[in-house]
Formats: C-alpha cells, sequence, structure tokens
C-alpha cells in the first residue's frame, strides 16, 4: 500500500493535526515475511521492539510482527517488556539490558520476562531473588566477543555457564552475542567475532553442554551470511523497512514503515534581502514565496538539517529555508502555485514517485538511520494504517 495524503481515506484520523506520523502495518507484515523467506531451515525471528519500536510504536508492532510470524520479542528494559504483557501479549519477551535491583527481578518474574544475565553476581542475585519467590525464570547468557559493551568475556563463558547451572532456579533458555561491525563492508571483523562465538559453543559442547538456543545475527548480519542465523534472528531496523548499510541494500525487498508528515500554517511572499528565521543564516536573493509548516526539532526534526533538507509538496521537492525552530520550520514554495494553509508537506516517506528517507537525513547529519528513526516524539500521533484490518 502507498500511502497518498491526497487520498482523502489515507487522511482518516489526521484531519485535526498539525503533524503526524504514519505507520504502515502492511509493509510492516511484507518486511517480516521478506526476512523470514530468507532464513536457514530451523531458524526462527526475534522481533526487537525497544525504544517504543524504533519510534513506531511497540505494542502495535509488536502484535502485527507477531500476526506476520515473528516468534519472539527483544526490549531493552524490564519496563518495556511489563508494558508489551500489560497490553495482553504473550509471546516471550528477552530483556536485553542488564538487571540487578531486587525489585526489578521480582517484576520480572511476575511478568514472565525472560532476563539477560551478563555477570557470575548479577546470576546470584538473581537466584537468590527467585528462590525468595519461590519462582524459576528462563535467562539467557550474553558472551561479550568483541563488542565490549555487555556481557561475559567469551574466553569465560564455559565457567559462567556452569555457574549458571549451579544456580538454582535459573533455566538457560539460551546463549547469545552481539555483532560490533555487521554494518561494515569488510567482514574481517565479524568474522572475529563469529570465530569467537564458534570457539565458545565447541568449548561449551565439549562439557556436555548444549544450550537450547543460540543467536548473534542483528538485521545487518542476518542480511550478510545465512551461516549467523543459528537458532534465532534478532531483527530490528529491517522489519522497521531499513537497510542497515548501503552494501546490504536491496539483499531482499524492504518497504520503510514510518512516513512523516506536517501541515502548512500559513504562506507569505518575502523580498530580496529578508532574513529568515532565528540567526538570519538565510537571506533572500530574490523575492520568494515562503511556506511555513508546523513541526520542529521538539517533534524530532533535527535542528542539524537546517538549510540542507527538503520536503515534498505535491510530489515534488521544495528546499528548506532558515534555522529549523522548535515548533516551525520554513520552506521555499516559490515554483509551486497557490500554495494555501492546511497543504500536506511530506518530511520522511513518500508522496507521489518521490521519497525521502530516514538514511538520507542520517547521511546529511553524520548519523546512522536508527537515531533518526528514535528522535521522533510522542506529540506527534501515529496514525496506522491497516489494508487488512
Amino acid at each position: 500500500m502507498v500511502l497518498d495524503y491526497r487520498n482523502p481515506q489515507t487522511l482518516m484520523g489526521t484531519e485535526d493535526q498539525r503533524a503526524w506520523v504514519e505507520i504502515d502495518l502492511d509493509a510492516l507484515r511484507r518486511n517480516v515475511r521478506q526476512i523470514l523467506s530468507i532464513l536457514q531451515p530451523g531458524t526462527a525471528l526475534m522481533a526487537v521492539v525497544k525504544a517504543d519500536a524504533y519510534g513506531h510504536g511497540m505494542i502495535p508492532m509488536a502484535r502485527t510482527v507477531l500476526e506476520a510470524g515473528a516468534q519472539r520479542l527483544a526490549v531493552a528494559t524490564s519496563q518495556e517488556g511489563i508494558a508489551l504483557r500489560e497490553a495482553g501479549i504473550a509471546a516471550p519477551i528477552l530483556v536485553l539490558g542488564a538487571i540487578h535491583r531486587r525489585d526489578e527481578i521480582e517484576a520480572i518474574a511476575d511478568f514472565q520476562l525472560e532476563p539477560t544475565l551478563c555477570t557470575a553476581a548479577q546470576a546470584l542475585t538473581m537466584a537468590e531473588v527467585l528462590a525468595d519467590l519461590g519462582q524459576s525464570l528462563p535467562v539467557h547468557l550474553n558472551i561479550d566477543t568483541g563488542m565490549s559493551r555487555l556481557g561475559t568475556p567469551w574466553q569465560e563463558a564455559l565457567a559462567m555457564v556452569q555457574w549458571v547451572q549451579r544456580l538454582p532456579r535459573l533455566e538457560l533458555a539460551s546463549v547469545y552475542s552481539h555483532f560490533a561491525t555487521a554494518d561494515d563492508p569488510d567482514p574481517q571483523f565479524m568474522n572475529c567475532q563469529h570465530q569467537r562465538f564458534q570457539t565458545m559453543v565447541a568449548e561449551l559442547r565439549s562439557h556436555q553442554i548444549h544450550p537450547p538456543s543460540l543467536h548473534i545475527a542483528n538485521s545487518a548480519a542476518l542480511l550478510s551470511d545465512p551461516n549467523f542465523h543459528y537458532d534465532w534472528v534478532r531483527a530490528g531496523l529491517a522489519i522497521y523497512g531499513l537497510y542497515p548499510a548501503p552494501h546490504l541494500a536491496g539483499r531482499i525487498p524492504l518497504e520503510p514503515v514510518m512516513t512523516v508528515r506536517a501541515r502548512i500554517t500559513q504562506v507569505k511572499q518575502i523580498p530580496a534581502g529578508t532574513g529568515v528565521s532565528y540567526g538570519h543564516r538565510y537571506v533572500s536573493d530574490r523575492p520568494i514565496t515562503l511556506a511555513v509548516v508546523s513541526i520542529g526539532y521538539a517533534d524530532g526534526i533535527p535542528r542539524l538539517l537546517s538549510q540542507k533538507m527538503a520536503v515534498l509538496l505535491r510530489g515534488q521537492t521544495a528546499a528548506q529555508i532558515g534555522a529549523i525552530t522548535m515548533d516551525q520550520l520554513m520552506i521555499d514554495v516559490s515554483g509551486f502555485p497557490d500554495v494555501e494553509p492546511g497543504e500536506v508537506v511530506t518530511l520522511l516517506g513518500q508522496d507521489g514517485k518521490r521519497h525521502i528517507t530516514a538514511e538520507a537525513w542520517a547521511n546529511l547529519m553524520d548519523t546512522i538511520s536508527w537515531e533518526i528513526l528514535c528522535g521522533f516524539k510522542q506529540r506527534l500521533p501515529r496514525v496506522y494504517r491497516d489494508g487488512e484490518s
């Protein structure tokens, strides 16, 4: 489904909105199915819905990806997992972040979330709290093979697994790791990490330890090499329709799920020599028609994009001019006849045959598309388009 702002049906729910985020659930389903189509036999999909599903809305995204064939979910915090449970989602939920506090462990047990263990001390605390509660939990061990973030060093993985197996109330569910450079065209360090992971697994098996599940692949890795698929893949960015790196584009067809739109609130003529917005970074070199668009950096439009970005209006590009402000930005609409307040501008997404991507914004800012997607604030309502409902 291509969203068309000129079709009244696609604007239902936005009539009174100054700006909004549109989420295409059909595109999300197709992305999930494309990922499933390339997985190795026996490999299942764990959908990463942390950070409000990368700004798309965690609960609707979680429900939709599970309907489309994902079997598990992953979040960063226990609070995210609890929100999913309170929404009635029963699928297994892995909490990727480290958990230490007793009250948080109690909450995880109460809501039947599956925690990550990174250290022996953390495992002991988890076991003690669960023993007091009279409960057991599946736990997942994060092994650091080169990310140098959370996790037990890969050289100590055997001792950590043996320690967890000796502790009561802890049921080993998986052993996993995370690639640091899977989006790099040079696979050298990714392959090094994979070799470390394989060495660790071989050592476990030599001691008759067979973890129920193994997983290491994020979106970039699952697109790079089927040897990384193991029992689960943890897909985040790809399910939302973006490629983790240019060299991975086109491996499977993906469709961006998010579109960002806003309305024009005022149109004015300004003469040559007129400064626009704070600091007068832009001074018109000719008479122009200026339109004010009701969205700004408080909504998630990065101020660093000032005078670098363009928007789509009537299927054509219009340059953004002057500094982006907290709630507004200005565009040059001199080439568009009879522009009026209320017209819809597309900031990210497709209008007609043209489209603007989060990758394009990220390139202009020397950042990554993940940051762009996560930046859209909650004061922008999410409008969900669902052709299957």
